[in-house]
């Protein structure tokens, strides 16, 4: 059936659901709530080879954006290596690093090759479905706009989320604050390997760019969550006081990659939103971290996000109507996004552990570590290889 669509969020999960329902044959109009772009975001995240699968089934291919990452090696603090991982698939997709600006730039370059309208400054206030028909969104600037469905990718503060169901739970703060920065002149080994360090005060991760640059991250724990503003309102001398000590004790280069970079990213908090009841009502539904957002700790955020925007399109292609689309799309993404989230949560409390608790967890790491590569088996892999059929026809409920 043959739809039009109003997309709200012009991020990861908005920009590539407008292309994914293109390619479906739905004409959909993203409305961004910022009135600008996000070229000048400096952040980096890596998509691992099941988003990279997903972007491939609506013809999105990176390219020259990032580089790739193909394994990660993972130790202690104290510089004990516990192991290695590699994720690729047979035809040799590996993950890929990207700085996030880049990437905004790619999908939004892709959405204009594809006719698809991208509207700034229009920031969701309300929608509803007058008189039963389609659904009417209303704009922070007074501006409405109409649609058969709104889908809303506006992310953790979701406003499409709080319109579905006024109860619905929202962002869950982690634990952990997030910074990091790009260093150079600091060798730090084979170009494209990600570094794990779960260092004895803080978590670490680096890699270094084929170009010579070490892109790098750091998760201070905050038991104590603060404001935005007091997060961004932290000096970038006290953000690099602050890093010095808590890996003064670790072995490794973490110190060295800090000392190198001249410009450390304004810290921000860490979320999840672990599961919400309600996903869809009256045309509208939501989707990525609207609808279930994943702690940074498993590098699954924007994968989920991506996996959703494809699922969706798909299911709107092959269903009988709006709603049963909307239910075939949640039966087929709830179980795996909300198993998803509890595995990042496990995860990022690892990284927030007490200098007691961590002794324990390094080993348990490196046992597992060991079995892993004895028998093959990683109880993670189902994350990975998940594969999006774009041509399997969605099957009714």
């Amino acid at each position: 059936m043959t739809y039009t669509a109003l997309v709200a969020g012009g991020g990861i999960a908005g920009t590539t659901a407008a292309i994914a329902l293109r390619k479906a044959g739905i004409d959909a109009v993203v409305h961004e709530a910022y009135d600008r772009t996000a070229d000048n975001v400096g952040a980096f995240l890596t998509l691992a080879v099941n988003a990279l699968d997903a972007l491939r089934a609506i013809d999105l291919d990176l390219g020259e954006v990032g580089f790739d990452t193909p394994r990660i090696t993972i130790t202690s603090g104290s510089g004990r290596r516990l192991g290695e991982l590699a994720y690729g698939t047979a035809d040799g997709l590996v993950s890929r690093t990207v700085k996030r600006a880049d990437l905004y730039r790619f999908l939004r370059e892709q959405a204009a090759a594809r006719d698809i309208p991208i509207e700034y400054g229009k920031r969701l206030v309300d929608a509803a479905r007058p008189g039963g028909g389609g659904v009417r969104a209303r704009f922070a600037d007074g501006s409405t706009a109409e649609a058969d469905l709104l889908i809303g990718a506006d992310g953790l503060r979701s406003r499409t989320r709080e319109i579905i169901d006024p109860a619905a739970p929202g962002a869950r703060y982690t634990g952990l604050l997030n910074t990091g920065g790009y260093a150079r002149a600091v060798p730090v080994g084979e170009p494209g390997m990600m570094h794990a360090v779960f260092g004895k005060r803080c978590f670490f991760s680096y890699t270094a760019h084929p170009g010579g640059e070490v892109w790098w991250a750091a998760n201070p724990a905050q038991a104590t969550e603060l404001t935005p503003a007091d997060v961004a309102a932290i000096p970038p001398a006290e953000w690099r006081a602050r890093l010095g000590e808590l890996f003064r004790r670790d072995r490794g280069p973490a110190l060295d990659i800090i000392e190198a970079t001249d410009e450390i990213f304004a810290g921000w908090n860490t979320y999840d939103v672990p599961s919400v009841p309600r996903w869809h009502r009256d045309r509208m539904i939501v989707i990525g971290d609207a609808a279930h957002a994943t702690a940074p700790s498993i590098g699954q955020g924007a994968a989920m996000a991506i996996e959703d925007a494809v699922v969706l399109a798909r299911c709107l292609r092959d269903g009988p109507g709006i709603e049963p689309a909307f239910a075939a799309y949640e039966r087929l993404r709830r179980v795996r996004v909300e198993r998803v989230v509890d595995q990042g949560n496990r995860t990022g409390g690892w990284k927030a552990l007490s200098p007691v608790a961590r002794v324990p967890r390094d080993v348990i790491m490196s046992l597992a570590m060991r079995h892993m590569a004895r028998t093959g088996n990683d109880p993670s892999r189902w994350i990975y290889e998940h594969h999006i059929d774009w041509d399997e026809p969605v099957k009714a409920a």
